[in-house]
């Protein structure tokens, strides 16, 4: 009866209106612009190690990080369930007050992350040899990938602990700490690298070995964070706790669906890339070049999807349909605001942008022709970026599974269908295709979500 009476008192005046709009603005924005940080200070790592020895004399250093770079992106991109899982269970759990139940989250995700790391550890000449050979790495080039690959591969265990503590700290509506441990990776992975390569003479070898320092320095920086902010729970808990059988299902029956997601995803942009390489090698680089476009789109409605994840998670958990429904509307609110807003300066801009990223005026030329596919990005895709955040909050992860297969399949279909006679405009058609399904489908299954 309360709630009715205030939010009958809510729509009649108009400044208690505006002030809860304020407030749920704030609330987003201050979980969101430092996840848009975190993000933006990720590639950075790759793009260090790219800088350092793009002053060494040899392009094959350059083309050895960028394989090896490839084939740890696709590792760690298929087993970001560690964070996705972990976010939104542990939102849920922050908003009921279970305190204790946060800390056994985490020690799960942990748990699972270092199995992964020792899988990884274990198999990594087999998949080594595998990508090597799917990616047709020239012979010349073997032996610097498979020395950048055998220095970074220990940092796996890093990486993934890093994934768990990241959707940890978005759960718990903190992403400045995740902003800090990007930070501060990149700072270490500067100087230990600048170190190693110019102070010792190290070549590939000491690219590698910054960047695996760097891993692991960010580790160090999550890990102290919360024994120091959460010491007291680490002391009450229990192995038995963490191993609990109905809790440990759902841990992993929530990471099953985002990892089989996952994949539907993975196909959909490898195959993206390959079938862009068949058309040639003009069109093979302007296809890189547009989708900066889509990665730059990307890193800001990441943000405001991890602002999804912690709030609407924390809603579902304190059983408040009110708060979450008011998120939901809110982040399409600023889904809209940034999709007119990188809409009008692709359209307005995107030659001048393009034209910073090469001077090749034969790319350039044909850029422009394909330049439309990639101002149609923001509209097709907002709506995927935003129902993803609410659906990870509420752990509707299988809601989630099946908005990506059915985008994927549409996908393969569209293009068989449409790229015989369109080429690589079929390749961008499909694409599009694909991002926009993602978001009708997911809308279609929101009530699912929302019935807490």
């Amino acid at each position: 009866v309360k709630a009715t009476k205030y939010r009958a008192r809510v729509k009649t005046d108009k400044n208690l209106k505006m002030k809860l709009l304020k407030n749920k603005d704030k609330e987003i924005l201050n979980i969101a612009l430092p996840a848009i940080v975190a993000n933006i200070t990720v590639p950075l790592l790759g793009l260090v190690d790219v800088a350092i020895t793009g002053h060494l004399g040899n392009a094959a250093y350059i083309a050895a990080i960028a394989v090896g770079s490839m084939l740890f992106n696709v590792i760690y991109w298929v087993f970001g369930f560690l964070r996705m899982g972990t976010s939104g269970m542990t939102a849920q759990a922050y908003g009921r007050g279970d305190s204790a139940e946060t800390m056994l989250l985490l020690m799960r995700g942990l748990c699972v992350a270092l199995a992964v790391a020792l899988a990884v550890l274990v198999l990594q000449r087999p998949l080594l040899a595998l990508a090597i050979s799917v990616m047709g790495v020239e012979p010349s080039l073997q032996p610097l990938v498979r020395t950048y690959f055998q220095i970074c591969v220990w940092g796996a265990p890093a990486m993934l602990c890093l994934y768990a503590f990241t959707g940890w700290f978005i759960g718990l509506q903190n992403t400045r700490i995740t902003m800090t441990v990007s930070i501060v990776q990149n700072i270490v992975n500067i100087v230990a690298s600048l170190v190693l390569v110019y102070g010792l003479g190290m070549k590939i070898d000491g690219v590698a070995t910054g960047t695996l320092i760097a891993q692991w320095g960010g580790l160090l920086v999550a890990a102290s964070y919360a024994c120091l902010k959460h010491r007291g729970l680490l002391r009450s808990l229990s192995l038995r706790a963490v191993t609990r059988g109905e809790a440990l299902m759902r841990f992993f029956n929530v990471n099953r669906d985002i990892f089989l997601r996952t994949l539907f995803l993975v196909a959909v942009n490898l195959f993206f890339v390959s079938a862009g390489a068949t058309q040639g090698t003009v069109v093979l680089a302007v296809n890189t070049l547009l989708m900066q476009l889509f990665t730059l789109f990307s890193y800001v409605m990441d943000g405001f999807a991890y602002a999804g994840e912690a709030l609407c998670g924390k809603y579902a958990g304190a059983g408040d349909r009110t708060g979450f429904h008011a998120t939901v509307r809110r982040l399409f609110v600023w889904g809209a605001i940034l999709t007119t807003a990188y809409t009008a300066v692709y359209a307005l801009g995107g030659n001048t942008f393009l034209s910073l990223l090469t001077d090749d005026a034969p790319v350039l030329a044909a850029a422009a022709r394909y330049l439309p596919w990639a101002v149609a990005i923001p509209v097709a895709g907002v709506a995927a970026f935003v129902w993803d955040g609410v659906f990870i909050g509420t752990t509707s992860t299988r809601a989630m599974l099946l908005s990506s297969a059915v985008a994927g399949v549409l996908f393969f279909a569209v293009f068989f269908a449409a790229a015989p006679a369109l080429h690589n405009h079929g390749l961008w058609l499909a694409f599009i295709c694909y991002l926009a399904a993602r978001g009708i489908v997911q809308t279609f299954l929101f009530k699912r979500v929302s019935t807490f």
